[in-house]
């Protein structure tokens, strides 16, 4: 199926355009301290014509471990499990919020030597409402994207989190992500993925 350039997109974010419109799915998460658990995700990425894409993402649990359910009650997040003000039970029927964030995705006109010539260089700042605003850089190219924090800030009541690393790829016309973080004095490892689905209605 041919793709179709979203109406009003501004050309510098065409490399992202695949990105755009409404997804969700399944995926799991899981870290030392945190009992593996299946997770339904909703994802929007949206543009209003400017040189970027706005971001929103909310992760619901399915099932809730006990252990993960005393960090939803005590807000506990990285970027991230719930916030404090999020109850550890069902919210209109779905799971608990386990995660939510919302940013912008921007490619910069500058391209780095280490890209290829397929690559465009791309940024994305998020924000989320347990306290850390991040700031990814990366690669966008041939339906792929990597991301590596170049800056993680967080309040004084924030989650200890201290770097990032981001995998999005379309596979078969799905949304496939891959989150791995360092948190909590751990050293880089996986935390979350999922395969999202694009609403086309």
């Amino acid at each position: 199926m041919a793709f179709t350039l979203p109406e009003g997109l501004a050309p510098e974010v065409y490399p992202l355009a695949w990105l755009v419109g409404r997804w969700s799915g399944e995926g799991v998460v899981g870290y030392p301290g945190i009992e593996e658990a299946p997770f339904t995700q909703e994802v929007e990425f949206t543009h209003d014509g400017g040189p970027y894409l706005a971001y929103t993402s909310t992760i619901r649990l399915v099932e809730v471990p006990d252990d993960a359910a005393a960090l939803v009650a005590d807000g506990v997040a990285t970027d991230g499990p719930a916030h404090d003000d999020v109850p550890p039970g069902p919210v209109d029927g779905l799971g608990p919020v386990w995660a939510t964030e919302s940013g912008y995705w921007r490619v910069p006109p500058e391209r780095t030597e280490d890209l290829t010539d397929e690559q465009h260089p791309v940024e994305v700042l998020l924000s989320d409402p347990s306290g850390h605003v991040a700031l990814y850089v990366g690669a966008v190219g041939k339906g792929r994207i990597d991301l590596v924090s170049d800056l993680i800030a967080r309040t004084a009541t924030g989650a200890e989190l201290s770097a990032g690393k981001r995998l999005y790829g379309l596979v078969e016309g799905d949304l496939m992500w891959a989150h791995d973080i360092a948190a909590f004095g751990h050293p880089m490892q996986s935390y979350a993925s999922a395969r999202l689905v694009r609403d086309e209605s």
